[in-house]
């Protein structure tokens, strides 16, 4: 049997934390590690609360708000020297909805990578303006356009990794923090030979709390993603 494992960062998620742990240990055999970013409203705290008596919970408390990027790879690091054989990304505001879990971990049998897609068929996005859609399809179209690769979601944040792939990609390599974290990682896999396989999902916006992304991030991720392609086959 998988040993699977959902990394979590966090950072002021206490509103939506007390909701998303018990919703994502119902939706799947799964593991949930906790990365807080010591948030000032005190989710951590609330996690270690949990974690006292539920034993698929785990935190890891980081000293400070150190990005995205960092804190899925701790969290990878964290998992592979427990022996865990699959790693998935999540977001903690149910714009991952956990029901889609088991789609997750159905893809990962017969794939390397996989990637909860808002832009195949079948996928979508609810509650998002006009501008936040066209962003966000054309920051993907963008980002593959100039990588030249298929994957029609490259910023989707709801993925899958077998521990294998994890291990053979030179992680300690990876400097990107924000957006462009999810480009380089579904690139370097790609790039390495894996499969990486998409299935659809709809991505709804966050019921509470505040958004961490804003247009500059963005931005900056798209003029990132111009030194992807030699700073990966280099």
């Amino acid at each position: 049997m998988s040993r699977p494992l959902v990394c979590m960062p966090t950072y002021n998620e206490m509103e939506n934390i007390d909701q998303i742990i018990p919703a994502v240990l119902a939706a799947a055999p799964v593991d949930l590690l906790i990365i807080d970013d010591n948030s000032p409203d005190g989710t951590g705290d609330r996690v270690a609360e949990m974690a006292a008596t539920e034993p698929r919970l785990h935190l890891l408390a980081r000293e400070g708000k150190g990005g995205l990027g960092p804190a899925y790879l701790a969290g990878f690091e964290w998992g592979l020297a427990r022996d865990y054989d699959l790693l998935i990304e999540m977001d903690a505001d149910f714009s991952h909805r956990p029901r889609y879990l088991p789609d997750m971990l159905a893809t990962l049998e017969a794939a390397d990578v996989a990637v909860g897609s808002r832009w195949v068929p079948g996928g979508g996005v609810e509650n998002w303006g006009l501008v936040r859609r066209m962003i966000s399809r054309g920051g993907s179209l963008y980002a593959r356009t100039l990588l030249g690769v298929r994957i029609r979601d490259l910023t989707a944040g709801f993925v899958g990794w077998r521990a294998e792939v994890l291990r053979q990609l030179d992680l300690s390599s990876v400097a990107a923090k924000g957006y462009v974290f999810q480009i380089e990682m579904k690139y370097r896999a790609l790039s390495a030979g894996f499969q990486v396989k998409e299935f659809p999902i709809v991505f709804p916006d966050r019921v509470a709390g505040e958004s961490k992304m804003s247009s500059g991030i963005v931005v900056e991720a798209m003029m990132s993603v111009w030194g992807l392609r030699s700073k990966v086959r280099s």
